[in-house]
């Protein structure tokens, strides 16, 4: 196998550039540019140098023996000044050696998933927690690395294993008094893990949190939507004319409001289609916005709006606005009056459509395993042929075993991996 070394700190100019080293070789490399193995999992003082002896920098060293590492491999670390040539310059000894080539993007996880150090839930945690921008993100991804869901799926295997044992049992040795009839704390292991599994398919997705909830401002034309956009998000993007129809596509701003991860959505305002083609354009990706909307704030006709849409009369200073009752937000796209009250309630709702600070959040190839599990385990409540269940539980098995990675394609784990950065 080959050693591979990627740049795993913040790209250069840095303070610290910490080049990870892993595999086979990865001593030889520390010998061959350092001139010594320092005592193993220890900070040592090092000189690096290239096969021609030209000093490249000076730095600390530190070597960790397989398999107890990150990755399960040999693993050794260069901590050098972080500059652009300083890095180029150690990452162009070490390519120089034999057996070493630098890291592909994911390759240092993929390599500690395939030596059982991490599993592939765990490893979805990972790649959420490097692209995590908000405290709830950072929070869900790091519930999901410590092993929360990889723990229960274990339980639930093992639930499984042992229900599926009884019903062998009943198969292989039926003519035995003792075992001649499946045993009547089937029925409640079988309920209890049935309702631990709709509870889970029950939380919030992964999709929602990673990609923020979405909150479209829609109404007629003129309705000061773009006004109340730009507001909302603290900045210019959206284009504000007395003319009615100035917005004619679906303008999004992703923004963090208490943390909690949103993308505000500006549309077209929404009438008869009138002859020109573009806005009729412009009013289809509007409704199709509102489709897929999880909030909604209606600058329209109070009660017009859709279901559960928070009313608001934006430019409320200004005459000519829709009437509306006293239990809707009052904006001025004026001096802002309102727009922290507005906030405060699109976070609160917000807050109802993710997952708690600090719990775990299924993402869809998660969410359809354990469903598919739970199902199967509904089938075995109708099923009355004992091969038919056996089946049904085996079928779960296989389903628990897909989402800790027991069971993947290499499709699937080159999509994960590669969406990593290099050098993790």
């Amino acid at each position: 196998m080959d050693t591979i070394f990627a740049l795993s700190s913040g790209l250069p100019p840095a303070g610290i550039g910490v080049i990870r080293i892993s595999g086979p070789a990865a001593s030889s490399a520390l010998i061959a540019l350092a001139g010594r193995v320092p005592e193993a999992r220890r900070a040592s003082h090092a000189s690096f140098r290239n096969a021609e002896g030209l000093l490249l920098d000076r730095g600390l060293m530190l070597f960790f023996p397989g398999p107890k590492t990150a990755t399960g491999e040999d693993l050794a670390e260069m901590h050098c000044h972080g500059g652009r040539a300083v890095i180029s310059g150690v990452q162009a000894a070490l390519a120089a050696l034999p057996g070493l080539r630098a890291a592909a993007p994911g390759e240092f996880t993929r390599r500690a998933f395939a030596n059982g150090i991490v599993d592939l839930a765990e490893a979805e945690g990972l790649g959420d927690l490097l692209s995590a921008e908000t405290e709830l993100q950072r929070r869900a991804a790091m519930a999901m690395v410590e092993g929360r869901l990889s723990h229960r799926c274990e339980r639930w295997r093992e639930t499984i294993l042992s229900l599926s044992a009884q019903v062998e049992a009943v198969l292989d040795f039926s003519d035995e008094d003792d075992v001649s009839e499946l045993p009547p704390e089937l029925g409640d292991t079988r309920k209890k893990l049935g309702d631990e599994m709709r509870e889970w398919l029950e939380k919030p997705s992964a999709e929602r949190l990673k990609e923020g909830v979405k909150v479209v401002l829609a109404g007629p034309p003129n309705a000061g939507k773009s006004t109340l956009f730009n507001l909302l998000t603290d900045s210019d993007a959206a284009i504000i004319t007395p003319i009615a129809g100035t917005t004619r596509d679906v303008l999004e701003r992703p923004v963090s409001i208490a943390g909690v991860p949103i993308v505000f959505m500006d549309t077209a305002g929404l009438h008869e289609a009138s002859q020109d083609e573009v806005e009729r354009i412009g009013i289809a990706r509007a409704e199709q916005a509102l489709a897929r909307a999880d909030i909604v704030l209606w600058l329209g006709t109070e009660g017009e709006g859709p279901e559960n849409a928070i009313e608001v009369a934006s430019c409320s200073d200004l005459p000519g606005g829709p009437a509306k009752s006293a239990s809707c937000h009052f904006v001025s796209g004026r001096t802002g009056d309102g727009v922290d009250a507005l906030r405060d309630e699109i976070a609160t709702a917000a807050k109802k459509l993710l997952p708690k600070a600090g719990e775990v959040a299924l993402n869809s190839r998660q969410r359809a395993l354990i469903g598919n599990a739970y199902h199967a385990l509904k089938n075995t409540e109708a099923a009355t042929d004992l091969l038919l269940i056996a089946e049904e539980f085996r079928q779960m098995r296989l389903s628990m075993d897909s989402l800790l990675g027991r069971t993947s394609t290499e499709d699937m784990l080159d999509s994960l991996f590669g969406s990593f950065c290099i050098g993790k």
